[in-house]
């Protein structure tokens, strides 16, 4: 799935689950490590969360720490609009209203000091909706990166770009 270019800077990658993996990449200055999730929905048991967010820290507590770390993928959270007490994990523009999967994917990212980078710059809500319901009423903003704090200023800009096949368009760090 990688071009031939991205292949020469692979130097490991691990599939720890069905809802977890991670890849570390060579990079000019900084490897980077990219952990690719899906997390269980909001509907799902409690156990069956608290399972994956356990195997989640696992894996970024055994990762090199000197890395550029970045979690992505289907997170089933919606943080929504309100960021008080939390400006660090998120930002000003977030998109409709909480779940309970936002209290677990908020507490990891405050634990690990990671903030959402969708929910850092302004764009229209098409530009920030990930999931749209089968009758086409309901969108939400389920999927997201995020990046350590201190690498905050590297994440130039996130927002979803419409379509089935946008690898061409997607462009993580300067």
């Amino acid at each position: 799935m990688l071009s031939n270019t991205s292949k020469k800077s692979l130097m490991e990658w691990e599939p720890v689950n069905e809802r977890i993996m991670w890849v570390r990449l060579k990079a000019k200055c900084q490897n980077i490590i990219i952990i690719q999730c899906y997390a269980p929905t909001n509907d799902a048991e409690d156990d069956v969360k608290e399972c994956f967010y356990e195997q989640l820290q696992h894996v970024w507590d055994n990762i090199p720490k000197r890395d550029v770390k970045i979690v992505m993928g289907d997170m089933n959270a919606k943080i929504g609009k309100e960021n008080k007490d939390r400006e660090k994990t998120l930002g000003k523009h977030g998109l409709g209203e909480i779940n309970e999967n936002e209290e677990k994917l908020v507490e990891f990212c405050e634990m690990n000091e990671l903030v959402i980078g969708g929910s850092l710059f302004p764009h229209k809500n098409i530009h920030k909706e990930t999931w749209e319901s089968p009758d086409g009423k309901t969108k939400n903003q389920i999927d997201h990166i995020m990046i350590s704090q201190i690498w905050r200023s590297s994440l130039q800009d996130v927002r979803v770009m419409r379509g089935a096949d946008i690898s061409a368009q997607t462009t993580i760090l300067s």
